[in-house]
């Protein structure tokens, strides 16, 4: 049987969430450094991200299994967007544009 979970710890989730949300958008609002923003918004979506695998994807009360498959699919996302970006940042630029 599955665990129940209180409905007060998705509300605080999704509180959280809320928050994480207007902090974005506030540091969106400083113009950061091109660099310091991105490494900032990206981790604040990353939490974001992994409270709603965690909580609203059960994934924090499933089997060991669920969270290998978890990872597995974590770092084959990764894997495409390293090869992805090996790519991009390898090409030259194209004459004549």
């Amino acid at each position: 049987m599955a665990d129940v979970v209180a409905p007060r710890i998705y509300y605080r989730v999704f509180a959280i969430l809320l928050a994480c949300t207007a902090l974005t958008w506030w540091v969106s609002r400083l113009h950061l450094n091109s660099p310091l923003g991105v490494i900032v918004a990206l981790t604040i979506a990353l939490g974001k991200a992994l409270l709603v695998v965690l909580f609203f994807m059960h994934v924090r009360y499933s089997s060991r299994l669920t969270w290998v498959l978890v990872g597995a699919g974590v770092l084959w996302v990764g894997h495409l967007l390293l090869l992805t970006m090996s790519d991009y940042l390898t090409r030259g630029t194209v004459p004549g544009w």
